[in-house]
């Protein structure tokens, strides 16, 4: 008799899928947001060499039960200089079998026993952490978890309720497409592709995929297809979020691929008798093409979830040693462009390809980003100090031309970091993170005014060049070049506390005496410009224009200390001295 699949039972398939993604991710920013800066610090520094990479990765993707939350700080990581290609390959390696402990939980969760007595417990148990507000991120990750299991648990009830096995149309579907030898493999691999690619999530295909070989639908054999096709769609979000970012992150994304790639490859070789191993393994006899109606559903899943890790642990002790070679493989493949400056271009370095998977993913994106603003204020600000001393006409405007186009820059870092840090605040996130959001839009504001002040003083440069009546006194050039050397101590006093503050004992003292000094230097000077004007040293419009250098530089510092002040960093002390 004829199964009948009805639109209630299209819309559970459909809604347990969602919820088991939803939960899934809930449960990993949550996980995120408990561990806060700390898991990005993990995967930063725990990568000396290939293993330790590999286990970073395995840790971290099992933690979070997200091989492309991993894969996509990996290679966010790389762009932002914090791991070589190297390393980040390693860690990909240790991520691919981590994401394999998804297999187990599904395993345990979706066919051994049914979890809706322990899926209310923990939602109730999540609410209440919520809502009492004692630990909200502990509550969102147990909730996380339970709206996975449910799902799982859903999935599997709806699909003995469909009884897809006595449906004809599903059935002639398999009957029909499952003995074409290798290109039954070869399809299903690219319709377990598509469909990753599609959904964005393998572990939900990987609970299709069980939910079909346990119910005796689907061969073994083509839910293992299914699993290698899952693999490599799940290397595209990472090649996807890469497209816009530097060269190196393209490469890590890339590497991703070649690795998943270069995995199926080698298995489809001897495809037949690895999957008879892993039969064996299980006693359940393996016949090519055909469904195991008497074998177990757990017996069946247990056998997907082996081949998953086996698949993934076998390609990473092939590829392990083979880093190098794979490191210049994807260097060939993705060339560096030459003829392109990074510090000129109008785009942002590490932002790009939209909000990263989760929100505390991207704040690491834009501090960065951050990092990079500030660099490009100081070494603006050195083409300012170079503009004072410049003669040749052609030099001088080519000099300007270029302090302009660095302020236009400035300009759009300013509202690009914003409107990024707006969508991520959108996002669910600790309260430090929210407070870290809110000093990052501040210390933008501040970077553009420092932008804005460097560009006054080139066009007060520009006017005073302009005019007819002479050049600076050697007093004056003296004492702006003083005042510019002040500033400039402030500048990269400022650089060195918004780089390294998090990590060192901070002196802020410093920077408050420089800019005290400053001020005190403006003054000095301003009175003493009133006494030579009288005193007929130099006119009064030049005057103006030197007493307008002197001021703009004022201004400069105290924007200087306004991002030191806004970037939120407190000052450290060590046996009761501070250092940095």
């Amino acid at each position: 008799m004829e199964s009948q699949i009805d639109t209630i039972h299209i819309l559970t398939l459909i809604g347990s899928v969602a919820l088991l993604m939803y939960g899934m991710k809930v449960m990993s920013e949550g996980l995120q947001k408990m561990a806060g800066s700390k898991l990005r610090n993990v995967l930063g520094t725990m990568t000396t060499n290939r293993f330790t990479g590999l286990l970073t990765g395995a840790f971290i993707t099992t933690a979070i039960q997200s091989s492309t939350a991993t894969t996509v700080m990996t290679v966010s990581f790389v762009s932002a200089g914090l791991l070589t290609l190297a390393q980040a390959i390693s860690v990909i390696m240790g991520a691919n079998i981590g994401t394999t402990a998804t297999a187990w939980i599904m395993v345990l969760g979706g066919s051994n026993f049914n979890m809706l007595g322990v899926v209310y417990a923990a939602i109730i148990f999540s609410i209440i952490l919520i809502y009492t507000k004692k630990n909200t991120n502990l509550g969102e990750f147990i909730i996380g978890l339970a709206f996975m299991l449910l799902g799982l648990t859903t999935l599997k009830t709806n699909a003995v309720d469909m009884n897809l096995a006595a449906n004809d149309g599903i059935m002639g579907f398999f009957a029909s497409t499952c003995h074409w030898g290798y290109g039954s493999y070869f399809l299903f691999l690219f319709i377990g592709g598509l469909l990753t690619c599609a959904v964005q999530s393998s572990a939900a295909i990987m609970a299709i995929t069980m939910t079909l070989c346990s119910t005796g639908v689907m061969p073994i054999d083509m839910g293992i297809a299914l699993v290698m096709g899952e693999n490599i769609g799940t290397t595209i979000t990472s090649n996807v979020v890469a497209l816009s970012a530097s060269t190196q992150a393209r490469r890590a994304a890339m590497a991703h691929l070649v690795f998943n790639l270069f995995g199926v490859i080698w298995v489809l070789c001897v495809f037949k008798y690895f999957v008879g191993t892993i039969c064996s393994v299980w006693n359940v006899p393996f016949t090519p093409g055909e469904a195991s109606g008497a074998v177990s559903a757990t017996s069946l899943n247990a056998i997907l979830a082996t081949f998953h890790t086996a698949f993934n642990v076998c390609n990473v002790l092939i590829l392990i040693w083979f880093i190098k070679p794979l490191e210049r493989l994807v260097c060939m493949i993705i060339p560096q462009q030459e003829g392109k400056s990074e510090d000129e271009e109008s785009r942002l370095v590490y932002i790009g390809g939209g909000v990263l998977s989760t929100a505390e993913l991207s704040i690491l994106e834009a501090k960065k980003e951050i990092n990079v603003f500030v660099d490009r204020c100081v070494r603006m600000y050195t083409f300012v100090q170079q503009l004072l001393t410049v003669e040749h006409g052609d030099d001088f405007n080519k000099l300007f031309s270029r302090i302009e186009k660095y302020e236009s820059i400035t300009d759009n870092m300013e509202v690009e970091i914003c409107a990024y840090l707006t969508k991520v605040s959108e996002g669910r996130l600790s309260v430090e993170s929210k407070q870290e959001i809110q000093h990052m839009m501040r210390m933008c504001d501040e970077l553009e005014s420092i932008g804005d002040s460097c560009f006054n003083i080139a066009r007060t440069i520009s006017r005073k060049r302009q005019y007819a009546n002479g050049n600076f006194t050697e007093k004056q050039l003296e004492h702006i070049q003083n005042m510019m050397q002040l500033t400039e101590e402030a500048i990269c006093q400022m650089a060195n506390v918004i780089e390294h503050g998090e990590q060192r004992f901070v002196d802020l003292n410093k920077n408050y005496n420089t800019e005290h000094e400053i001020n005190n230097y403006r003054n000095q000077l301003k009175s003493q410009n009133i006494v030579d004007i009288n005193n007929q040293l130099y006119d009064y419009q030049l005057g103006v224009f030197y007493m307008d250098l002197i001021s703009e530089c004022e201004k400069l510092g105290d924007y200087i200390i306004n991002v030191i002040e806004a970037s939120g960093i407190k000052e450290k002390k060590k046996n009761g001295f501070n250092v940095i």
